[in-house]
């Protein structure tokens, strides 16, 4: 006899994630009601967003097109992927590891932006030359008020790219790697053994995280009072919002998951069912984000004066920074 601490197991509870096929035939009425509302979902962020793209190649200048259609793509693209892992469980992780890359790629273009935003790098180092950077800021060096103002020089502004471009190409490179290794069988998520791919390169490519996300944060408290006519802030919002659903979200997830916490629910294992509330969760999310920047980046780009001459005379006091010391 099995008693409670010896109870039989579901095999689909061990098992590989259930293919496409065994999904749609294991659907109740409810299931076709869920996959066919969440697909529609992320098929109207697709389309949304190449509305969108429509209208910034015809509306923005031409500096603006590239990175403005990068970061509103941030969305709509994870939307898309989440739903291929939604309907292809078996892969989620080439699917999350995507949406990862895009993302990487969309924390460097939103510093670009930001800059173009006030006419490039040249306008850039113009208006803030008689300012310093506060570097004194998340997610790096929030509790240390006391670290000293920066100098805005073309070298700094060159670390400041160099930050976040560090992120786009080794996040990229190391998601390579670790395709290749789970060919291998040496990447799996779950191993949590010190001999294990995943216990090195993870803590790594968050630490890559953390450091690209600080150039755009010193950035975007420098310029938040410049640009607020632009309405950067919740753009930034947005940002930052894309960031915690798709990584720290599905992070939090994945681990109760892992931990047997969400429980396993045949064709799918603990670890598969976590996959999948992370993917419909993503798709929901995604599609109420890709309305909301539709309608934050669908404005009139008039650019901003170029010379503290042009400026109005308050002008002067948008730029949130210290002023050089005597």
């Amino acid at each position: 006899m099995n008693n409670g601490s010896n109870r039989t197991v579901d095999p689909s509870c061990r098992d590989n994630p259930p293919v496409a096929m065994d999904i749609i035939l294991k659907l109740d009425m409810f299931g076709i009601v869920l996959y066919s509302t969440l697909s529609v979902m992320a098929v109207i962020s697709v389309l949304v967003f190449i509305e969108e793209c429509s209208y910034i190649y015809r509306k923005v200048p031409s500096n603006k097109k590239s990175v403005i259609i990068w970061v509103n793509g941030a969305a709509p693209m994870i939307s898309a992927m989440s739903c291929l892992g939604m309907w292809v469980p078996r892969a989620t992780m080439f699917t999350d590891m995507f949406s990862a890359c895009y993302f990487a790629i969309v924390v460097f273009k939103f510093l670009i932006m930001m800059l173009e935003e006030v006419g490039g790098d040249e306008a850039f180092l113009r208006r803030a030359g008689s300012h310093k950077l506060k570097i004194s800021t998340g997610p790096c060096c929030c509790c240390c008020p006391c670290l000293p103002h920066v100098a805005i020089t073309r070298r700094s502004l060159f670390l400041l790219k160099l930050g976040c471009f560090q992120f786009a190409l080794l996040k990229t490179l190391f998601t390579i790697v670790s395709i290749v290794l789970w060919t291998n069988g040496n990447f799996d998520l779950s191993d949590l053994e010190i001999t294990g791919a995943a216990i090195w390169i993870n803590p790594f490519v968050g630490i890559l995280t953390i450091t690209a996300l600080w150039p755009v944060a010193i950035t975007f408290m420098h310029l938040r009072t410049t640009l607020r006519t632009l309405r950067i802030i919740p753009k930034y919002a947005m940002y930052q919002l894309v960031l915690i659903l798709s990584q720290l979200q599905s992070a939090i997830i994945n681990i109760l998951a892992m931990n047997g916490i969400i429980a396993c629910v045949p064709p799918f294992s603990s670890p598969a069912r976590g996959y999948m509330m992370s993917q419909q969760l993503l798709i929901l999310e995604m599609f109420i984000i890709t309305l909301v920047t539709r309608l934050l980046y669908r404005r009139q780009y008039d650019p901003l004066p170029l010379d503290e001459d042009q400026m109005d005379d308050d002008e002067n006091t948008k730029m949130v920074s210290m002023q050089k010391s005597p």
